[in-house]
């Protein structure tokens, strides 16, 4: 398996398992439920993580992927201690994951 594919599928399982997480929770769940909302910034700083490793070229060639949106938000996860704006997350959860699984996959494809 190339490198890149490596971590484009550890991209593609931690999303999948941030919408699994979410699934049926709301907004408030995340304030009350501390091992969902550890569980999901882990998850995220994760995805991050992978995307900053895919290879310049890969990322180039799919620039439908916000790579450097991806891994500022990882930055600010990993550095932000007890700043996580838990609202952002959120946001991140219900609006961006959805998309990125559905683009990573997309790349995964074997091409017929």
């Amino acid at each position: 398996m190339p490198p890149d594919e490596v971590w484009l599928r550890h991209m593609l399982d931690a999303a999948r398992k941030v919408i699994t997480f979410s699934h049926g929770r709301s907004r408030t769940d995340l304030e009350s439920d501390e091992q969902l909302a550890l569980a999901i910034v882990r998850l995220l700083e994760i995805v991050g993580e992978a995307a900053k490793q895919v290879s310049a070229g890969s990322r180039t060639a799919h620039p439908e992927i916000p790579w450097r949106e991806i891994a500022g938000t990882r930055d600010r996860l990993i550095h932000g201690y007890f700043d996580v704006d838990l609202d952002v997350v959120w946001s991140i959860v219900t609006r961006d994951m959805p998309g990125l699984v559905a683009s990573v996959e997309s790349i995964l494809r074997p091409n017929p």
